[in-house]
């Protein structure tokens, strides 16, 4: 029961992930951090097989970070996005194939302004301005295109995000009750924080602080 969550606003992105990781009935930890920080402006949150995930995600952290070190500038959301997929698609043509579902998001410095991509494990990218992966997804979307804005400040982002969570929780049977969320924006990559489905102040913050209280009504 894996939930990514993406939504771009004004010159930012929020990525939101669930920190469960499950094996058929099984709940093997409840802290496992599914965003992967590329860059200082590059975010990938990733879903899927359990080994396939791990590996796929050090492997093109490594690769950005290789081109990086070799051309002394990072790859942008555009190019990354780009090579990425046809990673995707040379392992789909492969004798073992990565089962990996990504969103990624990043800000664009060179043209200021945020990029949200949808990839599935078929190889499958598109740009879009909200995104989701998972059994919740197919309650999220209509949420998403409902209160989804592009001129958005973060504080309305959070709450957009809220909402989200809060439906996942409501309708689907099992649902993670813990999410980690990141945003990237002009400045830089900002902190993480956790939250859960219930209600809790720290929402209503964009400071992006651990927030203890959250945490304990998780566990």
């Amino acid at each position: 029961m894996e939930n990514l969550f993406a939504i771009t606003g004004k010159g930012y992105v929020i990525v939101a992930a669930d920190t469960t990781s499950a094996r058929s009935i099984v709940k093997m930890k409840v802290d496992e951090d599914k965003i992967k920080v590329l860059s200082p402006h590059l975010l990938m949150a990733y879903s899927g097989e359990p080994g396939d995930t791990i590996q796929f995600a050090e492997y093109v952290e490594r690769n950005i970070r290789l081109f990086q070190i070799r051309n002394t500038y990072p790859l942008g959301p555009s190019a990354a996005a780009s090579w990425i997929r046809r990673s995707l698609a040379e392992s789909l043509r492969s004798r073992k194939p990565y089962a990996v579902n990504l969103l990624l998001g990043g800000y664009d410095t060179t043209k200021h302004e945020p990029h949200l991509y949808w990839v599935d494990y078929l190889g499958t990218m598109t740009e879009v301005p909200f995104a989701a992966h998972g059994y919740g997804s197919y309650f999220v979307l209509s949420l998403l295109d409902r209160y989804h804005n592009p001129e958005a400040s973060l504080e309305e982002g959070l709450a957009t995000l809220k909402r989200c969570i809060a439906e996942v929780a409501k309708r689907v049977v099992v649902s993670p009750g813990q999410y980690k969320v990141k945003v990237v924006d002009k400045d830089w990559l900002k902190g993480s924080r956790d939250l859960n489905e219930r209600s809790c102040r720290c929402y209503e913050k964009a400071d992006f602080y651990y927030c203890k209280s959250c945490i304990n009504h998780a566990m």
